[in-house]
């Protein structure tokens, strides 16, 4: 396992960086930083990518299941809570009463590296309408399934494993039988078996984007995901036009998929 995933704070500091220098710009000509949008972020961590909204001055609210990622979150964002700038909750999306809990809908929704972990997305993509205010948007960072760390794999406590691309590709049992044979923890390759089951599509992800009725407003692959650049020190490289545009192959070549979306007019 590389050593940001067990320091929360450089983590969160890579996250807000990404952010503010990536996601801020890819989503700035559909967003009106002039006025103060209502933003929510599902998954959210430790927040790193909302302190780049909220240094926008935007109001932000923080969904994520892991309550022991919420604490971190509030003690890294405490000025900003403070400052009534910000909230979370630890709760499952689907247990979201929005009258009560949210009180608000919202002009954007961030969901950065979640859609892959996540159960029966088309039924979550549907879910998602809920939230959004009219003419709002939703944001999208995923790794493509077949990219060459699709399986998260370099969360792996083997330095062999974690270092090692496409494997999480091979027959299920096969890549089992590998993570017990390295030494990885019951619970991990439970959880690594998890993502396998999860794990999304270029192709997939906008087939249900068409089937639950969005528009995607704007799209980029990345040969090198712009993360990358915080966490090895690679710059960030935007896939080229005739890879992004065929299917399948482009699974393979793209470490990163951004999108942005609204509901279909």
């Amino acid at each position: 396992m590389f050593d940001f995933h067990k320091d929360k704070e450089r983590y969160f500091n890579m996250q807000y960086t990404n952010s503010k220098e990536y996601i801020l710009p890819f989503i700035e000509r559909y967003i009106n930083h002039e006025k103060k949008l209502d933003v929510l972020e599902i998954g959210c961590a430790e927040a790193g990518v909302l302190k780049a909204f909220t240094d926008k001055g935007h109001q932000c609210v923080g969904i994520e299941l892991d309550p022991s990622r919420t604490e971190l979150a509030k003690m890294f964002m405490s000025d900003e809570i403070s400052a009534g700038k910000i909230e979370f909750m630890s709760k499952n999306i689907y247990d979201i009463d929005i009258d009560k809990d949210l009180k608000t809908k919202f002009d954007l929704i961030i969901l950065k590296d979640v859609i892959e972990h996540i159960h029966d997305q088309a039924k979550f993509m549907s879910f998602l309408h809920k939230f959004l205010k009219p003419e709002g948007k939703i944001f999208f960072g995923f790794p493509p399934w077949q990219m060459p760390f699709g399986g998260h794999q370099q969360v792996a406590k083997s330095k062999i494993l974690s270092a090692l691309p496409y494997y999480h590709m091979l027959p299920r049992s096969i890549y089992k039988m590998i993570l017990k044979a390295f030494g990885e923890s019951p619970v991990k390759v439970e959880n690594m078996l998890e993502i396998k089951d999860t794990g999304i599509s270029i192709e997939r992800f906008e087939r249900i984007l068409k089937k639950e009725k969005y528009t995607t407003l704007k799209r980029q692959l990345y040969l090198i995901n712009p993360i990358y650049k915080y966490k090895f020190g690679l710059s960030a490289r935007k896939q080229i036009g005739i890879i992004s545009a065929i299917p399948i192959l482009r699974n393979f070549l793209s470490t990163c998929a951004y999108y942005l979306i609204e509901e279909g007019k």
